[in-house]
């Protein structure tokens, strides 16, 4: 008896379509490739394509975390990948000019450059939506399109190299016998999750998404809040501009953090947050990214063409979108929308009169 209830709780969980789907495009990998799971130790590291996955998918759990907050404001980031690139770009232009690309001072110099570079384009974003009332998708339009191009005048439009181990820590190296990204990745996961759910940033957070107006009529500086998480999403993206420079031990003003605003939305949605505002929920942008990037590991493994990979990725995503809409499951699977739904009264002229209930006699 308590068995179907308990199922249908679990169903309408926001997490339980974006984790079926995962499990399931990881289970597609197994008949191509039968040791997909498996996980060996090669010179003191684990080596494997689940540990592949979550490496590679690091830079997009990062962005997607900070555009999780600017979604929840109500919000959209369009100028991540360009502040992936800058960052990468100003990093690795200022550690190829050192002569010892190694010395420890240098490198964090140059890290320090790199992320003060990703804050101040997160408050040009945020001066402009907050402060000057433009449109989100507008004014983070900006630097998408002007960002790419002062990354690559950084560069001097060609791909800059560096030899430096410290720097390469940071994305290609290990430690702990797990790359070093994934502990990156951990504690900013970890320390957003504590400011929005055990203070009260996340509730401030909500409620600029879902009323700004009224946040500001009761107290709340929802000026200051979006300024805030624009900041953050660029200090995110900023990191993960670190990571993948520091992988490829390269910076590429053109390419780097190219189109990747636009995986870190799918992952939010994904993992059910409005793009309306309000509630968010960054486990389910963790889970939702590393749906995406399992998509992409599973396109190259079962052999799908390279000009067809981005269609098939989208149809992938629109199975799960529609999976988590309970009016498409209501249709398809005949499941009742909401739960449980309450018989509709009975009509007023068709109620036996001894039935109507007795009015109250004034005297």
């Amino acid at each position: 008896m308590t068995t179907t209830p308990r199922w249908r709780a679990l169903t309408h969980h926001h997490l339980f379509w974006p984790v079926a789907v995962l499990v399931i495009l990881l289970l597609v990998n197994v008949p191509f490739t039968p040791d997909f799971f498996a996980i060996k130790m090669t010179d003191g590291h684990l080596y494997g394509s689940l540990v592949s996955i979550v490496l590679f998918g690091s830079p997009l759990i990062l962005v997607a975390v900070g555009m999780t907050l600017v979604i929840a404001t109500g919000g959209i980031d369009l100028s991540v990948g360009a502040v992936v690139a800058i960052t990468g770009a100003l990093t690795c232009s200022y550690i190829s000019d050192q002569a010892d690309q190694s010395a420890l001072s240098g490198v964090f110099l140059a890290l320090g450059i790199g992320l003060a570079a990703a804050i101040v384009c997160g408050l040009w974003n945020g001066f402009l939506v907050a402060r000057m009332g433009i449109q989100p998708i507008i004014a983070t339009l900006i630097i998408m399109v002007a960002g790419r191009g002062v990354a690559q005048l950084i560069t001097d439009g060609q791909i800059i190299t560096v030899n430096s181990e410290p720097y390469k820590l940071i994305g290609g190296g290990y430690w702990l016998t797990l790359p070093f990204s994934i502990f990156i990745v951990a504690a900013v996961v970890a320390v957003t999750v504590v400011l929005t759910r055990r203070t009260a940033l996340g509730l401030l957070v909500e409620s600029v998404g879902g009323n700004a107006e009224a946040s500001r009529l009761v107290g709340i500086r929802s000026m200051r809040i979006k300024i805030m998480v624009y900041v953050f999403c660029a200090l995110c993206a900023g990191i993960a501009g670190l990571m993948i420079s520091s992988n490829t031990s390269a910076a590429d003003g053109n390419n780097a953090g190219l189109w990747i605003e636009l995986d870190a939305i799918l992952a939010v949605v994904i993992g059910g947050t409005s793009l309306l505002g309000g509630r968010f929920s960054i486990g389910g942008t963790v889970v939702g990214a590393l749906v995406i990037q399992t998509l992409t590991t599973t396109i190259y493994t079962i052999g799908v063409p390279t000009q067809t990979n981005l269609v098939f990725k989208a149809a992938v995503v629109i199975i799960v979108c529609l999976m988590q809409s309970p009016k498409f499951r209501a249709k398809v699977f005949g499941a009742r929308l909401g739960g449980k739904q309450t018989p509709a009264p009975a009509p007023a002229e068709t109620a036996p009169a001894a039935e109507a209930s007795p009015k109250m006699e004034v005297s």
